[in-house]
C-alpha cells in the first residue's frame, strides 16, 4: 500500500485526486506556483509635494511687462530736465510763501499756519515726485516707429510711426536753454497723434529731429 507524498491530502476512495495537486512539475503544480508569486510593482507617477502649485501654461518670459518690450533700449533724458522742473514748480510755491507771510503781518495766525503746513507738504511732495518722474521718461527707436514712454503711478507709452510723421521741431524756453536742454515735438496726419519728448540735450535734440526727419521722408516715399 502506498502512502500519500507530504502535505498532500488522501483520496477518497472512488474520488479522483484534486487536480491542484498533480505530480511535480505538472501544469497544475506551475500555475499554483505562479499565483502565490508575488507580482513585480509597476514605477507608480512621482506626486508633487503638498501645497506645490502645478505650472499651467508657457513659461514666464522674464517678467517683462507692457511697458517694457523686448528688444527695445529706452534711452533717459537729460537730468537737467530735474532743475527745470524744480524751478517752475518752484515759482508758484514763492507765491504761496509770500502769501503766507502776508498773513502773518496781518495777524492772520491760523490761516497763515494751514498756508505754511501747505506750503511744507508741497515742498516735500514735489521734491520727491519731480527727480522720478523725470527718471521714468525714456525713449527708444524700433525699426518702424519711436517709442515714448513715461509715468510713475499713471504710466504711459506713446507709438509714433515714422510714416505718419509730417514734420518733427525742436523748442526750448529760456530755463531750457540755462540748463541746455530741449523738447523735440512730432507731429502727424492726426492732432491726436502727436506727441512730445521733453528733457534732451541740445545736440541729442538736433540728432533726433534730423533722423526722424529722413526716416519719415524715407516711409513716405514707400522706401
Amino acid at each position: 500500500m502506498t502512502t500519500p507524498p507530504p502535505n498532500q491530502p488522501h483520496a477518497t476512495p472512488g474520488q479522483p485526486p484534486s487536480p491542484e495537486w498533480g505530480p511535480p512539475g505538472t501544469a497544475s503544480q506551475q500555475g499554483f506556483a505562479q499565483q502565490g508569486a508575488q507580482p513585480a510593482l509597476s514605477a507608480q507617477p512621482q506626486m508633487p509635494p503638498y501645497g506645490a502649485q502645478p505650472h499651467l501654461g508657457p513659461p514666464p518670459s522674464g517678467g517683462r511687462g507692457p511697458f517694457d518690450p523686448e528688444g527695445l533700449e529706452f534711452r533717459p533724458v537729460s537730468p537737467g530736465l530735474i532743475r527745470v522742473r524744480y524751478i517752475s514748480a518752484g515759482i508758484p510755491l514763492l507765491i504761496l510763501l509770500a502769501a503766507v507771510v502776508v498773513l502773518f503781518v496781518l495777524e492772520q495766525a491760523i490761516v497763515a499756519v494751514i498756508g505754511l503746513l501747505v506750503f511744507s507738504v508741497l515742498v516735500v511732495w514735489l521734491g520727491w515726485l519731480i527727480p522720478r518722474q523725470v527718471k521714468a521718461i525714456g525713449y527708444a527707436e524700433a525699426q518702424e516707429d519711436l517709442v515714448i514712454r513715461r509715468g510713475i503711478m499713471f504710466r504711459s507709452m506713446r507709438v509714433v510711426p515714422y510714416g505718419r510723421m509730417q514734420f518733427v521741431d525742436v523748442q526750448q524756453g529760456p530755463l531750457d536753454r540755462a540748463f541746455g536742454v530741449s523738447e523735440v515735438r512730432l507731429h502727424t496726419a492726426a492732432a491726436t497723434t502727436d506727441a512730445s519728448l521733453p528733457g534732451l540735450a541740445a545736440e541729442e535734440a538736433a540728432r533726433l529731429r534730423d533722423r526722424l526727419t529722413a526716416r519719415g521722408e524715407a516711409r513716405l516715399a514707400g522706401l
